[in-house]
C-alpha cells in the first residue's frame, strides 16, 4: 500500500510541483493551502508524513505542529525561509522532525522524506516487538534502547526525534572519538544525502537542551571547533 503525504503550503505551485514528484516516486498526496484547513483533513485523514510550510496564514506549521502533537506523533518535516534560524530551533523545539530550507531541491526533499520514513518504520517495529537488550548503549548516566527509541538520562526519559536520537547514538557509541559533522550527517541521514552542516549544529544544540532540562548540569557533547563533536568519556 502507497505511503501517505500531506504538503501544507499556501504556494500553489510548490503544491503542484512536490505533488507531482512525489506521485512519481509512488506516494499518495493530500495537499492543504493553510494549516486551518489541514488540520480539519489530517484529522478525518491521517497521513504517514506532513511537510509543513511554517510561514502560512490562518494557521501557520508552528500552531499547526502544536495541535497536532497532541494527538499525533508522526513524522514531521518544516519548509522554512533561507537562514531563519528562529524558526529552525523553534521547529525543532515542538518536535519537528527536521527542516529543509526554500528555495529547495525536490530530490533533497524526496530523500529526507524516505530517510525519515524508513527511521519511523524501524522505530515502529521495534515497538511491536521485544527490545534487544544487546543493542542497548549505556554510558554511565546514559541509556539508550534504539530497539525501542527509548533514551534516559540518570533514570529521567529524554524525548527525542529520531533524528536526534540516530546523531546521540552515533557519538555514545564510541565515547571520546570525534565525530565530524560529515560522519553525523551519514548517521542521520544516510550516505549520499547532504544538508547543511548548520543543520547538525541546530541538532546538537537541541539535543544539550533536552538533557539540560533534566539535568542542568549536563555536559558530555563537547564540540571540537572546526572538526566536530564528540561524546565524553566517563
Amino acid at each position: 500500500m502507497a505511503q501517505t503525504i500531506a504538503l501544507v503550503d499556501d504556494d500553489r505551485n510548490i503544491l503542484t510541483s512536490v505533488t507531482m514528484a512525489l506521485e512519481a516516486e509512488g506516494y499518495q498526496v493530500s495537499t492543504y493551502a493553510d494549516g486551518d484547513e489541514a488540520l480539519t483533513g489530517l484529522s478525518e485523514s491521517p497521513v504517514d508524513l506532513a511537510v509543513l510550510d511554517i510561514k502560512m496564514p490562518r494557521m501557520d506549521g508552528m500552531e499547526l505542529l502544536g495541535k497536532l502533537r497532541k494527538r499525533s506523533r508522526m513524522p514531521v518535516i518544516f519548509l522554512t525561509s533561507k537562514d531563519d534560524e528562529i524558526d529552525e530551533v523553534l521547529g525543532l523545539r515542538m518536535g519537528a522532525d527536521d527542516y529543509i530550507t526554500k528555495p529547495f531541491s525536490q530530490r533533497l526533499l524526496i530523500e529526507r522524506i524516505r530517510a525519515i520514513l524508513r527511521r519511523a518504520e524501524a522505530e515502529q517495529a521495534a515497538k511491536d516487538g521485544e527490545s534487544d537488550g544487546d543493542s542497548m548503549i549505556r554510558r554511565g548516566d546514559l541509556l539508550l534502547d534504539p530497539s525501542r527509541h527509548l533514551c534516559t538520562w540518570r533514570d529521567k526519559e529524554v524525548t527525542l526525534t529520531v533524528t536526534e536520537f540516530l546523531i546521540l547514538e552515533a557519538l555514545a557509541q564510541r565515547p571520546g572519538h570525534v565525530k565530524s559533522r560529515d560522519q553525523l550527517m551519514d548517521a542521520a541521514y544516510g550516505e549520499n544525502i547532504y544538508v547543511d552542516d548548520r543543520t547538525i549544529d541546530s541538532h546538537i544544540k537541541r539535543l544539550r537542551k533536552k538533557f539540560r532540562d533534566v539535568d542542568d548540569e549536563f555536559g558530555q557533547i563537547e564540540t571540537l571547533y572546526g572538526i566536530g563533536y564528540r561524546y565524553k568519556d566517563g
